[in-house]
């Protein structure tokens, strides 16, 4: 697949900005893209154009990208259309709600091409995973994939089917995870930070304490930039913190020095 098969919606509502927007995309190869400026216009032309990525600014004249990206989401049939923000907001409890919702990437506004570069990069990888043939590396691990973020859990699933994981159990919080882990063994624990009823830390936490658990790798793949937050999760004894929006081919590299 090259950029040039992506399909892109814009949503922005400067024409300026559109057309920065739209002259980049156009320099990286990005042969099909359509420019709106609100998103209602966009939500009614999505059935019509099935794009496999939107990118959109935060404020928009009718909602903001937090509420557009949910509303792309509770379609079914938009539920793998991939979603980018550009914005030039930098308060991270303003941006958090995005990164929870499952986006592929935050750029600046402006952005440098090689960031836009990445970005896309990182789409082709969701929308169509590199699978990795011949190599059973991966194959027989059994994962636990704790997120409440559906969409989350969603994009990860497919980066670890694209590596060749087929056995993935699914908990959306940390007491659901610990039903699990009590239930059976798991050669991996892949989790968010902020979860109802018990988040990762109280999870990590879980699992270090407990005499047949404490070797098990767990991955935090969180949105989460408060740095207190994150040395006590440390200090915890998670085995590596992976950041949201994540690129899928560092996320896998990771795995494989985790598991190794």
């Amino acid at each position: 697949m090259e950029f040039s098969d992506l399909s892109i919606v814009v949503v922005e509502p400067s024409r300026t900005q559109g057309r920065i927007i739209g002259q980049n995309l156009l320099a990286e190869g990005v042969a099909h893209y359509k420019w709106f400026s609100s998103g209602e216009a966009a939500l009614s032309a999505l059935p019509r154009l099935l794009p496999d990525l939107v990118v959109s600014a935060l404020y928009l004249p009718d909602m903001t990208g937090v509420e557009l990206v949910h509303a792309i989401r509770k379609n079914k049939r938009f539920e793998q259309v991939m979603f980018m923000l550009i914005s030039s907001e930098t308060d991270e409890q303003a941006l958090d709600p995005i990164r929870q919702a499952g986006v592929v990437a935050i750029l600046p506004k402006p952005f440098e091409p090689k960031d836009l570069h990445r970005a896309l990069a990182a789409t082709m990888d969701f929308v169509e995973p590199e699978t990795q043939e011949n190599d059973d590396f991966f194959a027989d691990l059994r994962v636990l994939l704790v997120d409440d973020s559906n969409i989350s859990r969603s994009m990860l699933r497919r980066i670890l089917n694209g590596l060749g994981i087929e056995n993935i159990v699914e908990a959306t919080n940390g007491s659901e995870a610990v039903t699990e882990l009590e239930s059976g063994y798991f050669d991996l624990v892949i989790t968010d930070f902020n979860m109802p009823e018990m988040d990762g830390q109280a999870l990590v936490r879980y699992v270090r304490s407990s005499d047949t658990l404490s070797s098990i790798p767990v991955l935090m793949v969180t949105g989460e930039h408060d740095e207190q937050r994150l040395a006590a999760v440390h200090q915890e004894g998670v085995s590596a913190v992976c950041d949201k929006p994540f690129q899928p081919a560092s996320f896998s590299a990771l795995l494989r020095t985790l598991i190794e």
